[in-house]
């Protein structure tokens, strides 16, 4: 007789599919730490805890003396100017903190932001041409694995050519697209786990391609200036609620830091 799988009635709790959401957390307090440790080493400590003693202070004789109109404007004015000494002690500690961690969600959004495709799924590759003349002489060249399920829809409105697809199984793949004499390529990632995911490959546009693409730049000279792969966009449970990952990120990186910042008597 086979035993129940949950004898106990509790409900279970799949690690595997929740390994994205197990890492960012586990990312995200790391992250907290190390930004409050960043802080306490490249800050003035004593001039922030005077600064914020004689915040204290003002606010204080604003309660004391709210009677008083003079005091009390006097006060404001000491806090609106402790408030920028305060600042001033605290920009360059932040923004040395900030910066690492700008690029280091860069990143992780290759593999916190989208989901890679799974077999059997239907996706969609979308290709933009520099020519309107070259639109429908653009093809699509597949693997063996990769199959197309529809012909292909030309947009001369945008100057896109979109094909749908369907991978047969996992593995990293990839696809060709000929245009006016050229081809150029573009990866596709199908799996079941975490991966890397690089939803679009362009021409030019360096800036866009730090923040958006994992793959490099097409030829200046290329007739396609984008290839997209339509993956999902990835949403992480917790709390009873539906996450943007950097959402979930900064919310409990700055948990974590509160909490760190507490047990180490930094001040911030």
């Amino acid at each position: 007789m086979a035993r129940p799988s949950n004898p106990a009635g509790f409900a279970t709790f799949n690690f595997a599919a929740n390994t994205p959401l197990l890492l960012l957390l586990a990312l995200s307090i790391v992250i907290g730490l190390l930004m409050v440790v960043v802080f306490r080493y490249t800050s003035d400590q004593k001039a922030i805890g005077r600064a914020k003693d004689r915040l204290k202070a003002h606010l204080l004789a604003v309660r004391l003396f709210q009677d008083q109109l003079p005091v009390v404007m006097r006060a404001y004015g000491r806090i609106l100017r402790g408030t920028g000494s305060y600042l001033r002690l605290a920009f360059a500690p932040f923004l040395i903190a900030l910066l690492p961690i700008t690029f280091l969600i860069v990143h992780l959004d290759r593999y916190f932001g989208w989901m890679p495709l799974h077999p059997a799924q239907t996706f969609l590759i979308e290709a933009r041409v520099a020519d309107p003349a070259t639109l429908n002489d653009a093809a699509l060249q597949l693997p063996p694995q990769l199959s197309s399920s529809a012909p292909a829809v030309h947009l001369p409105k945008d100057n896109e050519v979109v094909w749908r697809v369907v991978a047969e199984r996992e593995g990293r793949y990839g696809v060709h697209i000929a245009a006016a004499g050229q081809t150029v390529s573009k990866q596709v990632v199908v799996s079941a786990g975490l991966a890397r995911i690089s939803p679009v490959r362009l021409r030019g546009n360096f800036w866009e391609r730090v923040f958006i693409s994992g793959e490099p730049a097409l030829a200046d000279n290329s007739p396609v200036q984008s290839i997209a792969i339509g993956y999902p966009p990835r949403v992480i449970a917790f709390a009873g609620m539906e996450w943007n990952w950097i959402v979930l990120f900064f919310v409990v990186s700055l948990i974590a830091g509160f909490i760190f910042k507490s047990v180490l008597g930094i001040q911030v």
